[in-house]
């Protein structure tokens, strides 16, 4: 029988939750930033090509994973090794 509480697994789950969103928020937020300014180009030159939408965006998120990186990945090591350390309540 688990001895596991119902509010330890729904405050994991919020972690997991929070970690998700807090390690996607930057790059979410690079992406919708480039994309703005390539619309408010476009709009602006009336250039209407398509692969001037993605490529700036593609550029931009592998830079900004290039200097969040490190961030994120320590990020959900601790969130992981936190979880590591706790299953011993899952097992019982």
């Amino acid at each position: 029988m688990l001895n596991v509480s119902s509010e330890f697994v729904i405050s994991m789950a919020e972690k997991a939750v929070y970690v998700t969103l807090m390690i996607s928020a930057p790059l979410l937020a690079i992406a919708l930033l480039v994309g703005l300014i390539v619309s408010i180009f476009q709009a602006t030159t009336q250039i209407q090509e398509q692969t001037l939408a993605f490529i700036p965006k593609i550029v931009a998120v592998l830079l900004a994973l290039i200097f969040f990186g490190p961030w994120m990945l320590s990020t959900i090591l601790s969130f992981t090794t936190e979880l590591f350390s706790n299953l011993n309540r899952f097992a019982g």
